[in-house]
């Protein structure tokens, strides 16, 4: 069955309190929530998982918000996936101890792919999320894999860490090849392009992708309407992530699900 998950992209306001925020390719964030009432709203309209993103502890060096984590797992019955600042494996045992069911890393894994290895035999690979954020590069470079976009041109897409902040050079999709060997249970892909446009997922690589890996993948980056998942769904990803469209009302996630449903979507409503 394929999944709906919501995202709460966290990040602590002037006073310190966790606020849920959504920006546009990983900038200008704007309020979009409170984190615990969201949690207990798409618990409530049947998500199939949330994922708790902490988007800032990365860049600015600190610690994962425990203690808000702890309130959301307390709040809900369906899984959680965590991410943001989890850089070895006391942290990922500090996000399970909290009540998360999975954890996610991006910049950790890049600096160190042996933490996705480490962390899959002591916690189990169906706990470990690689999250792969990427932009395009127009210029082509030796052994990177160009791919054919929509307007026929082409890119290679390139891994980006620390919020998007920093290019690593990484081709996305051998990255992905190289999780999935070194254990990781599932991939989030977040297309950087995309992120906040609401113009739709990035379909050419969240194609590739999930074409070139065995592990489930989930799209993520660029939702603005439930056309949009269809799209997704159909380029071969196990499950769509989305913010925007269910943090501001557009849709609900029962609407959502019927919809995909009435398409020919295998979902659980």
């Amino acid at each position: 069955m394929k999944k709906i998950i919501p995202c709460l992209d966290t990040t602590l306001d002037e006073k310190g309190d966790a606020v849920v925020v959504k920006g546009v390719e990983f900038e200008e964030l704007k309020y979009a929530g409170d984190p615990i009432e969201l949690a207990r709203k798409y618990d409530k309209e049947g998500a199939d998982e949330l994922v708790f993103l902490d988007i800032t502890a990365s860049t600015e060096g600190r610690e994962m918000m425990i203690d808000m984590l702890r309130k959301i797992a307390e709040q809900i019955s369906i899984p959680l996936c965590v991410g943001g600042g989890i850089r070895n494996l006391d942290d990922f045992r500090k996000v399970f101890d909290a009540g998360a069911d999975k954890a996610g890393i991006n910049t950790a894994a890049v600096k160190s792919p042996r933490l996705i290895r480490d962390a899959a035999k002591m916690f189990g690979s169906e706990r470990v999320v690689a999250a792969i954020d990427c932009k395009r590069v127009f210029t082509k470079a030796e052994n990177k894999t160009m791919i054919e976009l929509e307007d026929g041109g082409k890119a290679w897409y390139d891994v980006v860490i620390y919020g998007g902040k920093t290019s690593t050079g990484k081709d996305a999709i051998q990255w992905a090849l190289e999780v999935e060997k070194l254990g990781a249970g599932e991939i989030l892909l977040t297309s950087k392009d995309r992120d906040g446009t609401k113009d739709g997922y990035d379909i050419p690589i969240t194609k590739a992708i999930a074409e070139a890996v065995d592990i489930p993948v989930i799209a993520s980056g660029g939702c603005g309407n439930l056309e949009h998942m269809y799209e997704a769904f159909v380029s071969g990803v196990d499950a769509c992530l989305a913010a925007s469209i269910f943090h501001y009302g557009k849709y609900t996630i029962k609407e959502a699900k019927e919809y995909l449903r009435a398409k020919g979507i295998p979902i659980k409503i």
